[in-house]
């Protein structure tokens, strides 16, 4: 194991002529190492900015590509294309690299695609270098969980993970609006170069704190797909494909939403009530999970659907969307740490393959919610949003009561990695 303050026994004192017995290390007082951990947390932030942040600023990079807003809106499909379809061959060719190497290619090639997206004058080649953040981030999403789980004693490692995966509700509920303001403020051009000089930090901050960690050997990487036969996995994978389905025909959404129950002009707040309480989730399920993962899901996805059910029936009242924004967040924050954790522990000694699957189908759902969320709205308008989230939900709920004795145990065996 690496990392920091681990504790060791001292050798036993042998003879001149005869070899030092081993020391002893022992990982149940080591300390989660936070200085690392939060390096991976931003690059976490680094990949969900780079994929949301031109939802902030469509009018001024349409105007100065010089094409229309529904067309600039496709660098963000892009963006998840590019991930879907290279997240399980890449992380299959690069099993066997070393961890830290691996996460830091991943990172400059954020950095090189926002430098050319702040720099492109025209779509093709900025859908170009979309295209690449999505390719980067296929690498990372696939590493990330797994490495904080691996940088962390067995009995930390959902806490690792949670403080990890904190990168996504800071960068929706701060980053986002940050960077449209500073898109307004100055241009659109100066918040992409903002996250390049963000990520050449990251990098130093990564080679500074962050232990390495062995890829696999080659005899010992199982094929990718071979995940899907292990108990629990296709379980956990479902739930993520159905889970952030739901999520983002809303999420997508949302501004439409609000603008339709008369409360188009407080979208700004709206997220951030729903970014707070993103954050709240992160830091409950950080402490409750290693005991708890199973009813952590279920109250997830109950949370979620009470949210739905209140936006469908009760939008009228500007409280009770709040109210029901406050659940929604509470419901989704820890999502993706459970999700991942999930995946990890199902996984076992397929858990990288695992992770990169539950990479791809996560973004081919973010890809179908926007489809579908448009289907919808063209056809029976705003308001059938929540209540096609409860309906996605059902089989949600149903797979994970169900998934008892794998994919969502009763009682959860960290697995060491």
């Amino acid at each position: 194991m690496t990392g920091t303050d681990v504790t060791r026994t001292e050798p036993t004192r042998t003879p001149p002529d005869a070899s030092p017995a081993p020391a002893v290390v022992t990982t149940e007082n080591r300390k989660l190492p936070l200085p690392a951990l939060l390096a991976l947390a931003t690059a976490v932030f680094v990949t969900s900015l780079t994929e949301t942040l031109p939802a902030g600023l469509l009018p001024a990079m349409s105007r100065d590509l010089g094409v229309g807003a529904s067309a600039t809106g496709q660098t963000v499909t892009v963006y998840a294309i590019g991930t879907a379809l290279t997240a399980i061959p890449l992380t299959a060719a690069t099993a066997g690299w070393r961890r830290k190497r691996l996460l830091m290619t991943a990172m400059a090639g954020f950095g090189l695609a926002n430098t050319v997206t702040a720099l492109s004058t025209n779509l093709p080649l900025t859908m170009v270098a979309r295209f690449v953040a999505g390719v980067a981030a296929g690498l990372a999403w696939a590493l990330l969980a797994g490495y904080a789980r691996r940088l962390a004693p067995a009995h930390l490692q959902g806490r690792a993970i949670a403080i990890a995966m904190a990168g996504i509700p800071v960068a929706l509920s701060l980053g986002v609006p940050a960077g449209t303001f500073l898109g307004k403020a100055v241009n659109w051009q100066i918040a992409f170069l903002s996250m390049t000089v963000l990520t050449v930090a990251l990098l130093g901050w990564i080679a500074a704190t962050v232990p390495d960690q062995p890829g696999q050997r080659q005899g010992a990487r199982p094929p990718m797909l071979r995940a899907l036969r292990v108990p629990g996995v296709s379980p956990v994978l479902f739930v993520t494909l159905v889970f952030v389905l739901a999520h983002t025909v809303l999420y997508t959404f949302v501004a439409t939403f609000l603008d339709g129950v008369g409360m188009g002009h407080s979208t700004d707040l709206v997220l951030l009530v729903f970014g707070t309480a993103s954050l709240a989730s992160i830091w409950i399920v950080g402490a409750l999970i290693n005991g708890h993962l199973r009813a952590l899901t279920v109250a997830a996805a109950l949370l979620v659907a009470v949210a739905a059910a209140v936006l469908a029936l009760l939008s009228d009242s500007s409280a009770l969307v709040y109210a029901a924004v406050t659940l929604w967040g509470l419901g989704w924050g820890g999502a993706p740490t459970l999700l991942q954790t999930a995946a990890g522990d199902a996984g076992g000694e397929s858990a990288d393959g695992a992770q990169a699957m539950l990479v791809t189908l996560w973004n081919v759902a973010m890809a179908g919610g926007g489809i579908a969320g448009g289907i919808l709205l063209d056809l029976v308008g705003s308001r059938s949003f929540p209540w096609t989230v409860l309906l996605l939900l059902v089989p949600v709920l149903a797979v994970v009561v169900a998934a008892r004795a794998h994919g969502f145990p009763a009682r959860r065996t960290a697995r060491t990695s």
